[in-house]
């Protein structure tokens, strides 16, 4: 155990450098920092300890995912594919009412009651997740499953994770804590953003791209008296000049097929937004713009028609441009909505706070005398208890501290307050391994041992009690990460990364003192 080759120095000398190397510039200025990060290379020391919302201050929301939406959209979809199963049958099937939504179930009935097996069979394939019954009168129902609707849900949530996600990514926030709470829920801490009413924006969109072909058969005005045309519906605009236009329900072209959106300008210099299609969307926009050569094609986001041109030719490039009342800033969204991709469903904002940053640098401030104290009585109880040899775990303790905070800033985990604390046991756990060999140490001298056994006795017989005991933490600290949520995780992140710096620094960097010091002394007695 006492046995140090070349290289096994070297590499620990490395190591302890580049931790004290990797952990400075967190005892300098941000500002300071940055600029130091800015001409260093990505993998390169530079980089700060990320401050969590409850340290750094920030915003944070409670979403609720509307899936009902997701539902009500499947269903109404699935009312065309109804209407045209029933429409193609030879002869035709009658109905009335015709197929609608009501109390979440797609209803209808069917006027020629002899044909009842016939509509049955013809609905009961067009959507596998969905029950169909038929009442002898005629009246058909049709309505999801609980698994399918638990799968909806499911669907909805995780989709509006991973889209708020990359929303929230292209906005420039550092460090954003996005999680599942519940069924329906999505928890989003910000740190570092105060006014959070642009981020609120960006993600309350659901930025839900449609191309649509205007109904000319009728005016809107028309339509509002004589009632709107099956497979049509009135939507408003954002055009001051034309409020609402009569759209087909049926949709050309969908954003999911969206590849790239960036802001541009149009001919006349005004801000607009340019996009580009995969081959699948490519082929639909081609074939939608050669098969509707002078009709009006509108470009509907969410709620709202932001623009309706009229196809001069067929566009086969899969690429076009979206025009509108937009400023710079609001192409800009756009584009980044576009790009992140549409919400399954709407969020629902049902909590908001806005956490202060004096809160969080009263918690440092805590949290950094905590900390200096605790080193204090460490050190102060060793050198008391060992001496020389307690003196020599100190050294190791200020390196292995270094080499903890440099981890949090190399792999940039978030520290939260309970964080804070898993650093401040690190610090008490740091000089447990280095007690166990010491105090085997002793045992071995008592047993009459040289200095020399002593210490090798000590490191090698204590080395399976301290593998053992700080496994078993590491267990318990990686189960907690796994498993936990929220303040548990930034506990379990730094007590997992000080638990092995920690067994590095009193194996390795502890042992590499108390060798050189025996080289260089070759003592009798230890001062232990």
């Amino acid at each position: 155990m006492l046995q140090f080759p070349t290289w096994k120095k070297t590499l620990v000398a490395v190591i302890c450098a580049l931790g004290v190397l990797y952990a400075a510039p967190n005892f300098l200025s941000e500002p300071t920092a940055e600029s130091i990060a800015a001409w260093m290379p990505e993998w390169g020391p530079g980089k700060q300890v990320n401050l969590g919302l409850d340290l750094r201050g920030g915003s944070y929301l409670l979403l609720e995912v509307q899936s009902q939406v997701v539902v009500d959209e499947r269903l109404e979809a699935n009312i065309d594919s109804v209407r045209r199963a029933l429409n193609d049958a030879r002869p035709r099937i009658g109905y009335n009412p015709p197929p609608h939504i009501e109390r979440g179930a797609i209803v209808f009935s069917i006027l020629d009651l002899g044909r009842r097996e016939e509509a049955l069979a013809l609905v009961r394939v067009i959507d596998s997740q969905m029950t169909v019954e038929a009442t002898p009168d005629g009246a058909f129902t049709l309505r999801f499953t609980e698994e399918a609707l638990a799968e909806i849900q499911r669907n909805a949530l995780s989709q509006s994770i991973e889209i708020v996600r990359r929303r929230v990514d292209e906005t420039g926030t550092r460090e954003p804590v996005i999680q599942r709470q519940g069924t329906d829920r999505i928890l989003l801490q910000l740190p570092g953003v105060d006014d959070p009413e642009r981020i609120k924006e960006i993600i309350g969109q659901t930025a839900k791209l449609t191309f649509r072909m205007v109904d000319d058969s009728m005016s809107v005005e028309e339509a509002r008296r004589k009632g709107v045309p099956p497979g049509s519906e009135i939507v408003p605009s954002r055009d001051r000049y034309q409020p609402e236009y009569l759209l087909r329900k049926r949709v050309m072209v969908s954003g999911e097929n969206l590849v790239d959106a960036q802001p541009s300008f149009d001919e006349n210099n005004q801000p607009a937004v340019s996009f580009r299609f995969d081959s699948v969307g490519a082929r639909q926009f081609g074939k939608a713009t050669q098969e509707n050569v002078g009709r009006l094609f509108a470009i509907k986001l969410d709620r709202y028609v932001i623009s309706a041109p009229r196809i001069q030719t067929a566009i086969l490039g899969g690429s076009g441009i979206i025009t509108g009342n937009f400023t710079t800033e609001s192409a800009a969204d756009l584009a980044l909505l576009l790009r992140a991709g549409a919400l399954p469903a709407p969020l629902e904002i049902i909590e908001e706070r806005t956490v202060g940053p004096g809160l969080g640098r009263d918690s440092i401030e805590a949290g950094k005398i905590a900390s200096i104290l605790g080193m204090v009585m460490v050190v102060v109880f060793m050198v008391a208890a060992y001496g020389l040899f307690g003196l020599f775990a100190n050294v190791a303790l200020i390196f292995n501290v270094a080499l903890l905070v440099a981890a949090l800033s190399g792999l940039q985990a978030t520290l939260t307050l309970p964080g804070i604390a898993g650093i401040v046991l690190t610090i008490g756990m740091a000089v447990d391994a280095n007690v166990l060999i010491f105090e085997r140490i002793r045992e071995e001298l008592r047993a009459g041992r040289s200095a020399l056994n002593a210490i090798d006795a000590g490191y090698r017989r204590a080395m399976t009690t301290i593998i053992d005991s700080n496994l078993t933490t590491l267990i318990a600290a990686v189960l907690l990460f796994i498993f936990g949520a929220g303040p548990v995780k930034g506990f379990a992140v730094t007590l997992s990364i000080g638990l092995v710096t920690s067994m590095f620094t009193a194996m390795m960097v502890t042992r590499l003192i108390i060798v050189l010091w025996l080289r260089r002394r070759r003592p009798s007695m230890l001062p232990i």
